[in-house]
């Protein structure tokens, strides 16, 4: 198993560095040294496994402190889904992570990224959140689309209070003829690429390793109600 772990200390609570836009390959898993995660705990709030670090990818929010906020949808259009992540600290029986900030991003349902390409004076879907008590934080958005060679995920950067990278990760969803993913990605959702040339999580260069699921999000709802997400990530915090 091979992973990149990009870390990033000394960065205030609500600043990043600027980053650069990274060459295709960057989707891909490279070697680190750092902690890969898959490591369980069993503690007071019972059992977690570190989630496994992922590359950012070639689309990492620029200046995700001005984005602060819940609601990420700004001007696209797709099913709506809210999305609930639990952080965990492994090196505390697993309790809640409360005061972590949490950056989210992912493309649109046409498989596009705010802040690069055609878009670089948009911000669409991409925010930043701090945990609460329970650890939670939430963000409004629509289904993420696909696009060629990757499979249907969000991207999650994490960090501590005072700004010090703990984990960079991925989320994928479950897949099948009755998961969201496959009805969601209809011409009837304005979905239009369909399921035709998509890459199933078997197949994706990220998840494809990931056997205990650890990484898989639980996914309920409808395209009429909208869809909801949840997930819980554990970090060595």
């Amino acid at each position: 198993m091979e992973r990149k772990i990009f870390l990033k200390n000394g960065l205030s609570a609500l600043g990043l560095v600027a980053v650069a836009p990274l060459v295709s390959t960057s989707c891909k898993k490279n070697k680190t040294s750092a902690d890969d995660g898959g490591t369980t705990t069993t503690g007071g709030n019972g059992s977690c496994t570190v989630s496994p670090t992922e590359t950012e990818g070639p689309y990492p929010t620029k200046s995700p402190s001005a984005y602060v906020r819940s609601n990420i949808v700004e001007d696209r259009t797709g099913v709506p889904i809210t999305m609930n992540i639990t952080l965990q600290n492994a090196k505390n029986g697993c309790a809640a992570l409360a005061g972590a900030i949490v950056d989210l991003w992912h493309c649109d349902k046409d498989g596009n990224y705010s802040e690069y390409s055609g878009f670089t004076t948009v911000h669409f879907l991409r925010g930043r959140q701090v945990t609460d008590a329970n650890g939670l934080v939430t963000f409004t958005s629509i289904f993420p689309g696909w696009y060629t060679g990757r499979t249907t995920h969000l991207h999650i950067h994490i960090f501590n209070a005072s700004g010090t990278s703990l984990k960079v990760t991925q989320i994928s969803f479950p897949e099948g003829n009755s998961s969201a993913v496959t009805i969601v990605n209809t011409t009837a959702s304005g979905y239009t690429k369909g399921m035709s040339g998509y890459t199933y999580n078997a197949n994706d260069n990220i998840f494809s390793d990931d056997t205990g699921n650890v990484e898989m999000a639980s996914v309920t709802g409808s395209v009429a109600a909208g869809y909801t997400l949840t997930h819980k990530i554990a970090v060595s915090a």
